[in-house]
Formats: C-alpha cells, structure tokens, sequence
C-alpha cells in the first residue's frame, strides 16, 4: 500500500468529508420548483366568494386540473358554470399586456362584473383592468383621481380630476377654477364663487361633496405638504441602452403634511364657512367625510399627528360648529390599521366605534350628543372587522378571534349582536378559522372553513339561523398529499411574561427523521399591523411579509427545520400584547421568539439551535433580519434580508409614524440597525430591487455603508428593475431565491453548494 503523509491524510479526510456534504444540483432545482410542481395539485379548493351587487348570484374561484377557474351560481339554481370565457379572457389579456398568460393560471383572483354583466374589471400588474366579455378585448383602466402619496400628501405634478360635481337636486354644478371654488346654475349661470384660493391655499375639486339635499356642500381647502421627491436609476431598462431616472413622490417621518381644512357652503345664504378647527387642528389626516342622510350634517375622522388622538368630527349644516361624536386617546397609539366606525342615520344619530380603551378592540355605541350610550362587546378577545351594521334592525355582523380558549387565538369566527349588547349569536362554529362573505340583502353567507392542516370546505348558509343550504366546495388534496405535502405543525410556547401563549409553525423536510438534528431558520415578519403566521389551509402564494408554507417547505426540503412565529408586538391580540412595538420596533418581539425556539428545542432532539438559529424577511422583516444579527447575534448567526426598511426615518411616512410616533426623535435612530452598524455578526446576505417603491432604496444603500465603514462583511445582491417585492412576486425569482438556498446551505447547514456558473454553462453548451 501506498504510503502517504500527515497532510496528505488531512487533505484526503477534507476532500472526503466535502463530498459527503455537498448538495447535488437536483435537490436545489426540486425545492426551487416545488411551488410550480404542487400549485395545481388540489382540487375543488373555493377562494374568494363574491356576491353580486344585488340578489343572489355570486362567484368565486375554484381549483380544478391544471388551475383555476372561475364559476358563478345562485342561491336557488345551484348549478355552477363558468363565469367567463376563461380562453378568451387569456388571449385578449396577453395581446394587450405583452405577457404569456395560460387561460388556466389568470393572474387575478378576484374580479366584479361591470356594464350588466358584459365586462369583468380586476387588478393585476399594479393597475385596474377592464376585459369585455362579447368580443374579448381587455385594456388598462386609467386612473381618474390625483394620487395622494401614503394617502398624506397629493402630487401635485398631477393634475386633480376637476369635473363639475352636480347637486343631487339637480340644480346646482360645482368645480374648482384657478384655485378658487365655483358653483353655477345647472344652465351654467355664476351662483357663488371664492376668491382666497391660491396655489398654497387651494380648493381641492376631488374633495367636494354635496349635500343629499342640494342645500350645502363641503369641500376642503388645501394647504399642501412636503413635496418630498426621490430618484431611483433604472439602470438596464428593457427598452432602451441608457439608464433613466424614475421620480417618485415619497414622504417621510416627520415631513408637513397636507393640512385640508373643511369649508361649509351654504347655498341659501350662499356663504363659506371655515369649520372651526380647534378640535381637529394638528392633522395627519382627515378623511371618511359624509352627510347625513338628511342633510342636517356631516362627519369626519381627524386623526391628529402622532396617532395617539382620533376624533369623529360632527358639523352641524346649519350652524357650522363642529362638536366631537367620539374622542379616542391613547397613551402608546391608536391603531388606525384595525379601525371601524360608521356614523348612524336614525333616530339619535351618534355612532358605531371600534376601541382598545379595554384593553381589547370592542364595540362601543355613541349617541347624537357625543355620549356613550353602552359598550356592546366585551371580554378578553377582540373584534376584527364588522361586515353590517343594521340600523333598523339594531344588529351588528362582525368578526372575531380568541372568544374560544380552547382555540388558537388568532381564528377567526363570523357573530350577530344587538346594539344594546344583547343576543350575541354565533353563524360559524368549529375549531377552524372562517372566511365569510355577506349576500348583499345579508339573507345568505358562504362560510370557507379551514385550518393549516385542513383544508377548505365551503358552504352556503341562511344568516338567520345559520343553517345550512348546501354545500358548495370541498377541498380533495390526495394528490397533493401523494406528492409529498405535510401539513406544518402548530408549536405554542410562553413569551417574556411567563404567561402569554406565543404561536408559531413548525414545516419539516418531506424525508425528515426524527433521528436527526438539523439546524433551524427563522421566517420573520415582525410588523405592527397585523399577525402573520398562517391559519388557512391554502399553502401557496404570499403572505403579508413573507412565504406561506411552500416557500418555507422548499427551503427546509434542503435540510433544515423551518418556522414562523408572531411575537409580541404584532396584532390581532390585546392591546398589551400590541404595544410592546410601540416607538421599539427593533424589539421585534425577539424575547418571545428566542423563548419559544428554546421550548422547541426542549421538547424536540431533532430541532438543533445549538450552533444558532438562521433569519430571513423581507421588508419590516428585512429589518428585523439584520436586527437579529447585530442586537442578538449570541442567537441568530445566519440571515438573508430582502428590501429591508433599516432606518425608520427613511422609510414611508404612513406605517412608520403610526408605530414609531411624531415628532422623529431618539427613538427612530434606537431602532436602526444603520446606526449600530459595528454591531454585526454572523453571515448576512442582504437582496435589494433598485426599483423599490415602497421602501426607499437608498435605506438598503445606507446600510451597506455603514456596514463598509464599520469594516463588516456581508453579501449584497442588488437586482435591476426589482421591486419591493423582488424574492416574492416579481423580478427573476428563481435566481434570488437559489441564492438565499446557497446562503443558507454554505453558512448555517455547512456544506457545498453547486458550482452554478459550470452548470448553467454546460447546459447552455
């Protein structure tokens, strides 16, 4: 035998030990085609039931071989027939976009029907669409309205839609000229006119509302914000050699906002009045404006700057004074991102309002004078959205979650109430969470009842009683099942309090054993504004902040345990629960995560967390991406961040000052992982659009060079023409996803990856 030295050993046990830890091309081309592979493997799977405006027709959209399709029914034929010429929809629509797009796979998943029935609109590429069903031509719809950047400041470079607004008693026309309101005659003759209208004091033609009556209208008087603009570079645009600039309007915490100040016109008198506006004069924003069904006066919501002070505003249509309907205060914020209200038409007016003051998100009934008349939910559980309030009949439709203690808190269930509090009535049941859609006269629901590991069964139901019409879909996923698919597993464990139940999803390989260890990776989505974790079956897709189960099931098919937790600081629980976000969103909830991956790992050998946890997100879960790294790395070793907002400050004006406040303080730079740069470790890969729109690119730009002069090294990959989106829904997918699997493979599971620029190659060879 051959004798061979000290390092020739080394090298040879090296090369051995490399090989048997490389992963082999096919196991990463399976995981980056899973997706494809399974999308169309279920069937009979019900999404999205609409009803009609009127009667009882409705449509929704179904899984069937290949893909979906849409189908339309009614209460009484109970025969389901395709919607639309799925074939010819698909033909028109990719003549006019330029896009391949398969009569099985439209890219929408909702539509209505418009024009009598003769065309269908939807959305799909960011815009509205129009597609007539008579002789298939499809065609962008054009936006009629100035955009109003994060709904705060209106672009001015855009012209408003200044159309004459006609009275309702068919009198009167009233529009905006050179700034300035005018109202005329319907035969065109001068009636009333301002003439304080500038360009930094304007009347804003969009805003006029009438009075049902024709008596009054409101308009509002513009005093126009910060004209905040950034420039992104395009740097390979398609249809040309050369870069071009891209403009957008963008502002940010702290800049002045549009201040609109209500003005009253009273024809009779033809008189302005400017609303006093002592009890709404620090705005963020005003918005939801309504009168009266008799005239008598209009509503609106102020929320002031700060988002601790909400006010229904009441202006009386013959006085012109203002009084305060509902004042909402808090000492953290008020959650505009889960708010109801609906100003009441009868008897004594008042309102419908939806409050925390609890502790809990419940309904409270207020009066014409501002009073509370009752509280009509209440209990350690909240309220998620109401469906109808009934005015004639005192009854409120909504949802709920957490009144079942035996139930995974976030599901959600659809109730009936009384104004007064009374005859609470449940119209779902079951330990599943519920998507319910109304029929239009509330006669009839479509309950679609399911859980992560169950899948959808749809009924049709009478909302009297809540009995049972038939049923209209049941989920088949034995081929899906067949293919390999598992259901992840729900894993609860206490947060920092010792008491809170934290819940969170645990997706293994499809070949797991449970004599193995493999290293765990973190999906995190941190943001304020609502949970994320999944609870409906559907597994495809995106979910708010990041992949639903199938993107979690392609990386951990590459051996790794995978999961996903809603910590402390998101939504959808107590007020308590919420809080902890407040002006701290560089907390994260990472006590609570870092406690219940430890609970995992107690009760699971296989679930390793020894050599540290891996972490992705994408956008506030970018940011709580590098956050891990740099304010926990004795924790998380491992992360890819994908279009992070790493300083507050820089990011949009609407969801950051909702969470982190007004005015921009210390705080902000406390949560920025820019400015604690030099304390990075571990191995980050950070994935950035140059096109993002929605968090400014020059956040990521700025990170990476604080990270440069902290002397810290990072991966960065920045993608031309990506959006904020680039890793989820758009740009070239599958490149920016193999990378976050090479990542991952290469510096948290410890082995070779393919060498991709041979292989790509040799096939192109």
């Amino acid at each position: 035998m051959k004798r061979i030295g000290y390092f020739g050993v080394l090298v040879f046990l090296t090369s051995q030990m490399a090989f048997a830890d490389q992963v082999e091309p096919e196991q990463v081309e399976r995981s980056l085609s899973l997706r494809a592979n399974w999308m169309t493997l279920t069937r009979d799977l019900m999404m999205h039931p609409t009803w009609a405006a009127e009667g009882d027709a409705f449509h929704y959209k179904l899984s069937v071989k290949n893909g979906f399709q849409f189908f339309r029914d009614t209460v009484e034929r109970g025969e389901p027939k395709l919607a639309f010429n799925h074939q010819d929809i698909a033909g028109a629509l990719s003549q006019t976009s330029g896009e391949d797009i398969d009569a099985l796979q439209l890219p929408f998943d909702r539509f209505r029907y418009a024009d009598n029935g003769q065309s269908i609109h939807f959305y799909y590429a960011g815009q509205s669409w129009k597609c007539q069903l008579n002789d298939a031509t499809c065609s962008a719809m054009t936006r009629q309205t100035r955009p109003k950047a994060f709904g705060v400041v209106r672009d001015l470079r855009v012209d408003a839609h200044n159309v004459p607004h006609d009275s309702p008693n068919g009198r009167y026309r009233a529009y905006v000229e050179k700034n300035n309101l005018v109202v005329e005659t319907s035969a065109g003759e001068p009636v009333f006119k301002t003439s304080d209208g500038k360009s930094e004091h304007f009347y804003d033609p969009e805003s006029i509302q009438w009075a049902p009556d024709g008596s009054s209208l409101v308009v509002m008087k513009v005093t126009p914000g910060d004209a905040r603009l950034i420039t992104r570079v395009m740097t390979a645009p398609e249809d040309q050699l050369q870069p071009r600039n891209i403009v957008q309007l963008y502002p940010k915490p702290g800049d002045a906002v549009d201040k609109d100040q209500p003005v009253l016109v009273q024809m009779a008198e033809k008189e302005a009045h400017v609303i006093d506006n002592e009890l709404f004069g620090q705005p963020y924003q005003i918005d939801r404006v309504e009168w009266q069904e008799d005239s008598s006066s209009f509503t609106f919501r102020y929320t002031e700057r700060g988002h601790q002070l909400v006010r229904l505003i009441d202006v009386n249509a013959e006085t012109a004074e203002p009084q305060a309907l509902v004042t909402e205060r808090s000492d953290t914020f008020v959650n505009q991102w889960g708010t109801f209200f609906q100003p009441l038409h009868e008897g004594n007016k008042g309102a419908i309002w939806l409050s925390e003051r609890d502790g809990w998100a419940h309904l409270y009934h207020y009066n014409g004078a501002g009073e509370v008349v009752n509280q009509i939910t209440r209990g350690e559980w909240r309220v998620r959205s109401v469906v109808h309030v009934d005015e004639e009949r005192q009854q409120i439709w909504f949802s709920a979650s957490g009144m079942y203690p035996e139930q995974d808190p976030y599901f959600e269930h659809y109730y009936r109430v009384n104004f007064d509090g009374s005859g609470l009535t449940a119209l779902t049941e079951g330990n599943a969470n519920h998507q319910v859609s109304f029929s239009a006269d509330m006669q009839y629901y479509i309950s679609l009842r399911s859980r992560t590991d169950l899948p959808d069964i749809a009924e049709l139901r009478r909302t009297k009683d809540g009995s049972l019409v038939r049923e209209l879909a049941r989920a088949d996923i034995s081929r899906l099942t067949a293919a390999g698919f598992k259901p992840p597993e729900t894993f609860v464990a206490k947060g920092r309090d010792g008491e809170t139940d934290i819940w969170g999803l645990i997706v293994k390989p499809q070949n797991f054993d449970p004599e193995k260890r493999y290293p765990v990776i973190e999906n995190i989505y941190a943001g304020p504004h609502s949970s994320f974790v999944p609870k409906t079956f559907w597994p495809f897709g995106l979910h708010s902040g990041g992949d639903k189960v199938i993107g979690m099931q392609a990386l951990a098919d590459l051996g790794f345990i995978v999961v996903q937790i809603d910590g402390m600081g998101t939504g959808n629980r107590s007020k308590a629960f919420h809080d902890v976000a407040w002006q701290d969103l560089a907390d994260s909830g990472f006590p609570d995560r870092i406690l219940w991956h430890k609970a995992a790992a107690d009760k699971y050998s296989w679930y390793d967390i020894e050599d540290g946890v891996g972490i992705y997100g994408a956008s506030a879960g970018g940011q709580s991406t590098v956050a891990g790294l740099m304010f926990h790395p004795e924790f998380y070793t491992v992360g890819v961040g994908f279009a992070g907002c790493y300083d507050n400050r820089m990011d949009k004006i609407s969801w950051n000052e909702q969470w982190m406040g007004y005015p921009v303080g210390e705080h902000y730079a406390d949560s920025s992982v820019v400015e604690h740069a030099e304390l990075l470790e571990g191995q980050l890969l950070i994935i950035n659009g140059e096109q993002d729109s929605n968090v400014d690119p020059a956040s990521t730009m700025q990170l990476v060079d604080a990270l440069i002069n902290a002397d810290k090294d990072f991966d960065l990959l920045v993608v031309p023409g990506g959006g904020h989106s680039v890793g989820r829904s758009s740009g070239p997918i599958r490149y920016i996803q193999r990378r976050q699997f090479d990542f991952f493979l290469r510096h948290l599971g410890q082995r070779e990856t393919p060498d991709w620029n041979r292989i790509t190659s040799e096939k192109s060879d």
